[in-house]
């Protein structure tokens, strides 16, 4: 164990060394050297299956085809394989769910990042202001291997944010990860490429998260505390994720003439935005992120949500407004695909932004790339080349939007239910979609670990007799206790903003494709292209889902599995609140303070009007908080005495609701 820690601690060292040193190394030593921390078996609370299939069933195959589980024995898949029309055939979307799949997945989920360090690091700069890799590494070492939840880490400087001054020297609370016996964040890759260490993100910064008491690492839990709007505030270049702010089209911070004028689209000329003030207004709202949430949507609106948990077996539709509707593991691959098609990579959106956001293509890449952190990638209007010119000479990916590595769609550039950015993370090497049905073949094996509440059997069953009775159960049924439906958003009354967010995609919607399984990346010409399935779907839930036509938007029905490690709850989380009620009240007192929601107290504020009325309460007072649109209003559904329930009843329901397995 001790070897193992100085090898981590040596890793880190050397790594900044490198950084430090510079492009002499790099002339030096041809080879990249990459670390993402992965925990063993020993390291994780509740370690999910590895293996698909049982020792007595060695000839069970396992199949997912679009959404539906298959199981048969070998004999049968020879003979599908013969004919490749049987849909047991990848060339009719089938996926094999084997060991090699399930291992793919689990390293993906902590080590795969589709290349988003190039767009993070040289693009963002999110460690080249404030918050650096120096310090990080200081706060790490500091830790002396014991762990935390949240890494506080020295500012390296001082920067204002808003009406805030952050000094240099300052400890923030970032909410990283590092678990026990690390010496690495948890889902934060590190690569040195191009003469710089560069950092990325994968699934595991937000969907896993470190057990405050152990130390050890909960696989599907959700960083309840990640602060990663501040994170984003720090970089050198925030104006790169405009979109996730409420900056709007641009237009008022447009400079003049005598700053340079970039070529357009339809051949005219524009200005960019000024970069301080465009700066300025982001990092203002980005920092006004609750702890815990993410803007996962692009619509010039701020409109976090909670970080979902990834207890995702049976848990369909996915996403908080049910987007993710449609093709292999129900959907599931669609949102692990969305956040590294849109979300780590704003670039990928050029060419859909002008009917997304009314922003011109050449004006929206010059907007993003004019601050660059790394030169090479810092685009100046008096180069007289088009932004996408520019671009196309340093692209890390030629030939596909954004810097990430992903493809087009058959449709492309069409949105659609597979894709509603219109492209697919897939790496060079791999097939098409391989890498991320892969995680989410694992990610349906994760069992949260069993709730630290006490429930004596009595008290269960009454509670599950609550639940029935308060008819809980219309809408939270099943095996992963969803009806696997959206509701409308003037139903659940739940904030509105973010069940609007996709709306703008109707215009460029087509009809979803994807290409066949087998594909190898990179897509050569005539691959073969499948239809995914939809006349399954409630046309009516897919508007709801994406607030196409007349439809407002909605949210899903959310699976009760693991609630005691998910706190806050709704999907703006403001329902939070911590072990002291009757001060620890709404986001202001849990969250923004450092202590984290209690599930027991969280839950009760879902049911109990009277005390969710100071939830919103306080939620209503802080001016942050409203300017994100996060209240923590809606799902009126009381277990509470004027609903005709003891306050017995409300204990049991509580402790029945976090003590919820999923059914085998």
């Amino acid at each position: 164990m001790k070897n193992r820690k100085r090898r981590r601690l040596r890793f880190i060292i050397l790594s900044l060394g490198i950084a430090l040193i510079g492009g002499g190394i790099a002339a030096v030593f041809a080879f990249q050297p990459e670390y993402a921390y992965m925990p063993k078996a020993d390291n994780v609370l509740n370690p999910a299956a590895i293996t698909a299939k049982s020792r007595t069933d060695q000839d069970v195959r396992v199949y997912d085809v679009w959404g539906k589980t298959v199981k048969t024995n070998g004999t049968v898949q020879a003979q599908a394989s013969a004919d490749g029309k049987n849909e047991l055939s990848p060339g009719q979307g089938a996926v094999e769910i084997n060991e090699a799949l399930l291992r793919l997945g689990r390293k993906s989920f902590y080590k795969e990042t589709f290349g988003n360090e190039v767009f993070l690091t040289d693009i963002m700069g999110i460690v080249d202001g404030p918050l650096t890799l120096p310090k990080i590494a200081k706060a790490i070492v500091k830790l002396q291997g014991k762990g935390t939840s949240n890494l506080q880490v020295e500012l390296d400087k001082s920067v204002k944010i808003g009406n805030k001054t952050y000094k240099k020297g300052d400890l923030i609370d970032t909410g990283i990860d590092v678990p026990k016996g690390a010496y690495a964040p948890l889902g934060m890759p590190v690569k040195f490429s191009g003469g710089k260490l560069k950092v990325g993100i994968s699934c595991a910064v937000c969907h896993a998260t470190v057990d405050a008491k152990t130390k050890q690492v909960v696989e599907g839990a959700p960083n309840a505390d990640l602060n990663a709007g501040l994170l984003l505030a720090m970089a050198t270049n925030s104006a790169a994720y405009f979109t996730h702010s409420d900056v709007g089209n641009l237009s008022r911070y447009l400079q003049d003439m005598s700053k340079g004028t970039v070529p357009t689209s339809d051949g005219k000329t524009t200005t960019l935005p000024d970069p301080k003030k465009l700066e300025a207004d982001v990092d203002e709202t980005l920092a006004k992120w609750p702890r815990g949430n993410f803007d996962s949507t692009i619509d010039l609106k701020s409109n976090p949500a909670q970080i979902p948990d990834s207890f995702t077996k049976d848990a369909h539709p996915y996403g908080w407004s049910g987007f993710a509707i449609a093709g292999p593991f129900k959907g599931l691959g669609t949102f692990s695909n969305n956040v590294h098609a849109q979300n780590s990579d704003s670039l990928a959106q050029s060419e859909v932004s002008s009917a997304l956001f009314g922003i011109d293509k050449e004006l929206y890449m010059g907007t993003i790339l004019q601050n660059a952190a790394n030169p090479k990638f810092r685009y100046r209007p008096q180069s007289g080349q088009k932004p996408s010119e520019f671009f196309a000479k340093v692209d890390p990916t030629p030939g596909v939007p954004g810097a990430n590595e992903l493809i087009k769609l058959p449709s492309y550039p069409k949105l659609s239910l597979i894709a509603p950015d219109g492209l697919f993370a897939s790496s060079p090497g791999y097939h098409v979609g391989e890498q991320v049905n892969a995680m989410s073949a694992w990610q349906n094996t994760i069992v949260p670990p069993p709730a630290l509440i006490s429930g004596k059997p009595g008290v269960l069953d009454e509670g599950r007799a609550v639940f029935v009775k308060a008819k809980c159960i219309t809408c939270h049924s099943g095996s992963a206790y969803t009806n696997h439906k959206i509701i409308d958003v003037r139903t659940i009354k739940t904030e509105p903003s973010r069940a609007r967010a996709m709306k703008a995609t109707e215009s460029i919607f087509g009809r979803a494709s994807i290409y066949a399984p087998d594909t190898l990346v990179p897509v050569k010409k005539n691959a073969k292209v499948l239809k995914v399935p939809a006349a399954h779907l409630d046309p009516k839930q897919v508007k709801m889902s994406f607030a196409h036509g007349e439809s407002q938007g909605g949210y899903k029905v959310k699976g009760l599995i693991g609630l005691y490690w998910t706190a806050p709850y709704l999907h703006d989380g403001g329902v939070a609140v911590g072990r002291n009620e009757q001060i620890e009240l709404g986001i202001p007192g849990t969250l923004q303070q450092g202590i984290a929601p209690d599930p027991f107290n969280s839950l009760k504020a879902l049911v109990d009007r009277g005390l969710r009325k100071k939830v919103v309460a306080a939620n209503r007072a802080d001016a942050k908080l409203r300017d994100v649109h996060v209240r923590g209003v809606g799902h009126e559904f009381w277990v509470d005495e004027k609903a005709g329930f003891t306050k017995k009843q409300q204990d049991a329901l509580i402790r029945y609701l976090l003590s919820l397995v999923p059914k085998r």
